[in-house]
């Protein structure tokens, strides 16, 4: 297995969170709906990573931060879904449009 060290870590999370943020300011607004949901679907990714890294862990604090990676990912996947909804409401038709 490879070791990474705390620095290496943290550069790769830094990078990361820089990329993401230029990637994110560019995307125009119209596909932001389309993007929601491509993440919402990496968010389920997520929450089954850390069930698995759940399962393996063997001491009580592994256990407590598996839980709430799985609490945490699952809060956040299902927030996800909530907001892409009331964002597709605000592109359907009224009745009062349709009659």
């Amino acid at each position: 297995m490879i070791e990474v060290s705390g620095f290496v870590a943290l550069y790769v999370f830094m990078l990361a969170a820089v990329a993401g943020y230029e990637v994110i300011t560019r995307v125009p607004v119209i596909l932001h709906t389309p993007l929601m949901s491509g993440s919402n679907f990496i968010h389920g990714i997520v929450v089954v990573g850390a069930m698995v890294s759940l399962g393996v862990a063997e001491t009580p604090l592994e256990q407590l931060i598996g839980f709430v990676a799985v609490l945490l990912g699952a809060a956040n996947a299902v927030g996800g879904y909530v907001v892409t909804e009331r964002m597709l409401e605000m592109f359907k038709r009224s009745k009062k449009e349709d009659g």
